[in-house]
């Protein structure tokens, strides 16, 4: 009896001790396009806390997101405050946002993707913002997001007057490929052509604009059609890769370069808000806006609709690949929607409607990146501003933008197996081997 008691009341102040609370990342480590699943346990039932992630860009500015949460006995998923609400597994990613004090005009884009972000996730007593002070954290874990996977190679390409990164997945090859073309903010932005190689395609991004070791001023385009023709004859050239099965994905204006000079031997084709005609950009400056300057530019454009449309429908018309076009119904830098339809009706009259696939997504905006990447609704062009630097109005609301690019990622990565890469069944490998 006395042994049994002893043993009962040290039970009962065991279980009267509860565990510190625990935060944990499952997997702490992933690739971008990947859900990393937050879990806090040990916490007291109908208990408030908020989650905080925070991370540095590679220019070392600092984005972050919170949430505030109520813990219960069956655990909860639900978020009752903070950058976000309501059950979104990703929501401390996707909602990220530069923080207080950090320099307007941001977009995070990374720069290095040999390199993860790590975010620094933390568990904090009761609904605070983490720009409180003080705030007490209960508990905390890192978790590492990476666009290249190991065995991933990235090649800086200097040669016949190319200017770009190839990205080769790992294993032998020959691999199914994509020529990477971004918009008219210039440079060289490696990471989605780094997660494509990621995914089991070489990808060559490619830079037209805005890079120092192309010719010419910075912020003029002095390539041709043979730049952007010699882009793709590299790819289709290159030992690792399949030559029939090379495709392009082009964002805004790069997309509409690909359409205009590139039209042969490609066997897929994604457009992400094509910058084609009906563009409506505005412009803001951080003292001062000129409605005049707005006024010529839409002038401007609309004698190059005029000089354009008809080259660019002729070259639709000619086309023989199935096209994918994402668009974003909130996309304020370029008329997606009316694009896409001008796109599908010319195509339909030529008798191609069944090459045309169009995603379509209220509240997205202009940015439709890899999944889980944080939206941008204005930003300025460049990394570092100088005085009276244009900021571009992309648009998007972040939890509609958010889920478009979730499924917009999906859908081009199946887009791209279904016309680059077609499995055999096994039936055919069977005559295949029988033949041999």
């Amino acid at each position: 009896f006395n042994l049994w008691a002893v043993r009962a009341v040290r039970a009962v102040r065991v279980s009267s001790i509860r565990p510190a609370p625990l935060l944990t990342a499952t997997p702490v480590r992933t690739l971008v396009d990947e859900q990393t699943c937050i879990k806090a346990s040990f916490l007291p039932s109908n208990h408030p806390v908020t989650v905080c992630a925070r991370m540095r860009s590679d220019e070392g500015d600092l984005w972050q997101s919170f949430a505030h949460y109520n813990s219960n006995s069956r655990g909860t998923d639900l978020s009752v405050g903070g950058s976000y609400s309501g059950c979104e597994p990703m929501g401390l990613f996707w909602s990220m946002q530069p923080a207080p004090g950090e320099r307007d005009g941001l977009r995070l884009r990374k720069k290095c993707v040999e390199s993860p972000y790590t975010v620094h996730i933390s568990l904090l007593e009761g609904h605070v913002s983490p720009n409180q002070e003080p705030v007490k954290e209960l508990a905390a874990v890192t978790a590492e997001r990476w666009y290249m996977a190991p065995g991933v190679k990235r090649q800086e390409i200097r040669q016949n007057g190319l200017v770009g990164t190839l990205f080769i997945p790992p294993g032998p090859g020959p691999f199914p490929a994509m020529l990477d073309m971004w918009g008219m903010g210039g440079g060289l932005p490696e990471y989605r052509s780094s997660l494509f190689a990621s995914r089991g395609y070489a990808s060559f991004c490619l830079a037209y604009v805005g890079h120092k070791d192309l010719p010419g001023p910075p912020n003029t385009i002095n390539v041709g059609d043979s730049y952007f023709q010699a882009a793709f004859q590299f790819l289709q050239d290159h030992s690792h890769i399949a030559a029939d099965k090379v495709g392009i994905v082009g964002l805004s204006y790069g997309s509409f370069l690909s359409l205009a000079d590139l039209n042969e031997s490609v066997f897929a084709w994604i457009h992400v808000n094509i910058l084609l005609f009906f563009v409506n950009c505005f412009f803001m400056y951080p003292k001062a806006f000129s409605f005049m300057t707005l006024l010529s530019l839409k002038h401007i454009l609309c004698i190059l609709q005029i000089l354009m449309k008809p080259l660019v429908l002729m070259q639709l018309e000619e086309i023989t690949c199935p096209l994918m076009f994402v668009v974003g119904e909130d996309d304020m830098s370029a008329s997606s929607i009316e694009n896409a339809d001008l796109i599908e009706e010319t195509l339909r009259a030529a008798g191609k409607s069944h090459l045309f696939t169009r995603l379509s997504y209220p509240g997205a905006g202009h940015l439709i990146e890899p999944p889980y990447s944080p939206m941008s609704r204005a930003s300025f062009w460049a990394v570092k501003p100088k005085k009276r630097e244009m900021m571009t109005l992309w648009g998007g609301h972040p939890a509609p933008h958010a889920a478009a690019q979730e499924d917009a990622w999906k859908k081009m990565l199946e887009f791209m197996e279904l016309n680059l890469r077609p499995k055999l069944t096994a039936s055919v490998l069977h005559v295949k081997a029988k033949r041999q």
